[in-house]
C-alpha cells in the first residue's frame, strides 16, 4: 500500500490519470516508438513507491485510574505561596532569585529555541518565493539547436526570473512537523514553569535550613553556658568533698561537646547563607546582607491530605513528559508520511535573453507554472530506518512519561506519609518539651525555697535544651516535607494559563 488507507482511491486514481496524460503527450511530441516505450517504462516505474512498515509502538501511557489516584482535587495554591510565612526577607530573596535565577535564564533561552523551531516548520508549509537573476559570457555550439546569427557566436545570455515553490502536504507530513515542534514547544515552556517552581521550593527549604541551624545555635550557646557553670559547681563540690573526680571529668567533658554543638551549627547557618546567595545568582558580596530569618515556619499551606484526583494534570514535568509524547507521536506520522509521493506547486516568471540590450524587454517575458511530483523510489532502506527509530523514540518517551508519573505518585505518597509522621512525631515533641519545662520551674522554686542547690536547676535546664532541639528539628522537617508536598502536587501553577501551541517569540521573564 502506497497511500493512507482513506486516500488509497484518489490517490491512485489521480496518479494514473497523470501519468497516462503524460504518455499520451509524450507520444504526440515525440513520435517515436522507441522514445514512446521509454517514457511508459519510466511511467510504471515512478507509479510504484516504498510501503511504509506496519511497526508500532509497543508501550502506552498510564492512566490516572491505573495509578490509583483519590477522587478529590487537590487544593489551589495561590501564586507567592511563600508569604504565608511572613518573613518579607524571604520574600525579597524568592522575587529577587526568579528574576534573575542562571537556571532559570537557561531554561528560557530553550523556550526561544523551541520556538523558533515552530516557526520554521511553520514556514516550510507556505509558498517560498526567490528571486534570481545572473549574466553570463556564452559561446554557442556551430551545429545545434541555435539558428543564426547566434549559432558560432559569443554573445551575453542573461536572466532573472522569480521561483515560486509551494509543498501542498497532500499527505499531512508537514503538518505533523508543525505539531512536533509545537508539542516541544510547549513541553519546553513546562519545563520553565517546572524550574520556576523548583526554584522557589528550594530556596524557601535552604532558608528553612538557615533558620533551624540560627536557633540551634542560640541553643547550643545556651548549653555551653551551662555546661560552663555546671563545671564550675562541681569543681567547688570536688574541692569541698562533696563530689570526686568523676563527677568533675564529666562536666568537663560536657563543656566542649556543646561547644562543638555551637560550632556546627553556625558553620550550618554561613552554608544555608552561601546557598541562598548562589540560588539567587549572587556572590559573596550577599552574604551580610541575609540576616536572622523571622518565619513562622508553622504557617499552614494548602495541601492535601491524599493523594489528589487531579495530579497528572497540574504538574508541570509530568505535563512537560505528556507533550514530548505526543511530539514524538507526531515525529513517526510524518515519519510515516514520507512514504508518500511528495506533491509539490512551482512556478517561475521573468525573463531570459541573449544580449545585454535584451533582457527586461516584454518580448523577452517567459514563464512556467505546473505541480511537480517527487517519489522515494529507492529509498525504502533509508526511509525505514527513520521510522523505525521514531517509533522507538516514542516508545521511549511514554516510558519516560510512565516512570514521571509513577515517581510523582511515590513522592506525593511519601510526603503525605511523612506529614502524618511528622505531625505525630511533633505533639510528642512539644508533650515532652512541656513536661521538661515544668520539672524546670520546680528545681527553681525548690532553689528558690532553699530546698536544693543550683545543679538540679542546670541539669533540669540541660533536659530543656536538649527536647528544643528536637522541637526545631521535627519543626524544620515537617516544614520542608509541607514545601516540597506543595510542590509535588503542582505548587500554584494552573495549566490553562499556558497556551497550548505557542508560536510567538515572546517569552515573559518570569513564567506563570
Amino acid at each position: 500500500m502506497c497511500a493512507p488507507e482513506e486516500n488509497v482511491g484518489s490517490y491512485f486514481a489521480t496518479t494514473r490519470a497523470v501519468f497516462v496524460h503524460a504518455v499520451e503527450a509524450a507520444a504526440d511530441h515525440l513520435k517515436s516508438d522507441g522514445l514512446l516505450a521509454s517514457v511508459a517504462f519510466a511511467a510504471i516505474l515512478v507509479a510504484g513507491c516504498v510501503t511504509p512498515p506496519k511497526d508500532s509502538p509497543q508501550l502506552k501511557p498510564l492512566s490516572a485510574e491505573a495509578l490509583g489516584l483519590g477522587d478529590t482535587s487537590a487544593p489551589q495554591v495561590a501564586e507567592g505561596w511563600w508569604h504565608a510565612y511572613g518573613d518579607p526577607q524571604l520574600n525579597d530573596l524568592i522575587e529577587r532569585t526568579l528574576s534573575k535565577n542562571p537556571s532559570l535564564s537557561e531554561a528560557l533561552a530553550r523556550i526561544r529555541a523551541a520556538q523558533a523551531q515552530v516557526q520554521a516548520a511553520t514556514a516550510e508549509s507556505r509558498p517560498g518565493i526567490t528571486l534570481e537573476g545572473q549574466e553570463q559570457r556564452q559561446r554557442y555550439p556551430e551545429k545545434f539547436i541555435y539558428p543564426p546569427p547566434f549559432a558560432g557566436g559569443i554573445y551575453w545570455q542573461g536572466a532573472v526570473l522569480a521561483n515560486l515553490s509551494w509543498d501542498l502536504d497532500f499527505w499531512g507530513r508537514q503538518a505533523s512537523l508543525i505539531r512536533q515542534a509545537q508539542a516541544e514547544t510547549l513541553a519546553t515552556r513546562l519545563d520553565a514553569v517546572a524550574a520556576h517552581q523548583a526554584i522557589a521550593g528550594t530556596l524557601a527549604e535552604v532558608y528553612a535550613d538557615l533558620n533551624r541551624a540560627d536557633a540551634l545555635a542560640d541553643i547550643a550557646a545556651r548549653a555551653e553556658s551551662q555546661r560552663l557553670r555546671i563545671l564550675d559547681i562541681t569543681r567547688k563540690r570536688v574541692a569541698a568533698g562533696l563530689d570526686t573526680d568523676i563527677e568533675l571529668r564529666d562536666a568537663e567533658g560536657a563543656v566542649p561537646q556543646a561547644r562543638y554543638a555551637r560550632l556546627q551549627a553556625q558553620a550550618n547557618a554561613e552554608l544555608a547563607v552561601h546557598r541562598l546567595a548562589a540560588l539567587a545568582g549572587e556572590g559573596s558580596g550577599t552574604y551580610l546582607n541575609i540576616h536572622r530569618p523571622q518565619v513562622n515556619l508553622e504557617a499552614a499551606l494548602p495541601i492535601p491530605d491524599r493523594l489528589p484526583a487531579d495530579l497528572l494534570g497540574r504538574r508541570p514535568d509530568v505535563l512537560a513528559a505528556r507533550a514530548r509524547v505526543e511530539a514524538a507521536t507526531q515525529g513517526r506520522t510524518a515519519a510515516k508520511a514520507a512514504f508518500y509521493p511528495d506533491v509539490n506547486l512551482s512556478a517561475f516568471a521573468g525573463f531570459e535573453a541573449i544580449g545585454l540590450g535584451n533582457l527586461l524587454q516584454m518580448s523577452d517575458a517567459t514563464y512556467s507554472a505546473g505541480p511537480a511530483f517527487s517519489l522515494p523510489l529507492f529509498k525504502s532502506g533509508r526511509l525505514k530506518s527513520r521510522y523505525y527509530a521514531a517509533t522507538a523514540a516514542e516508545d521511549e518517551t511514554v516510558a519516560a512519561y510512565n516512570d514521571t508519573v509513577v515517581r510523582a505518585v511515590q513522592q506525593v505518597a511519601d510526603q503525605l506519609s511523612l506529614l502524618r509522621s511528622q505531625s505525630q512525631q511533633l505533639d510528642q515533641v512539644r508533650a515532652t518539651l512541656a513536661a521538661a519545662e515544668a520539672a524546670y520551674r520546680l528545681a527553681e522554686k525548690r532553689h528558690s525555697a532553699g530546698l536544693s542547690s543550683e545543679l538540679p536547676i542546670l541539669t533540669a535546664e540541660t533536659r530543656v535544651l536538649e527536647t528544643r532541639s528536637s522541637y526545631v528539628d521535627v519543626l524544620s522537617a515537617q516544614a520542608t516535607s509541607r514545601v516540597a508536598l506543595l510542590l509535588y502536587v503542582g505548587g500554584s501553577f494552573d495549566p490553562a494559563t499556558l497556551s497550548p501551541h505557542p508560536t510567538s517569540t515572546s517569552v515573559s521573564e518570569s513564567p506563570p
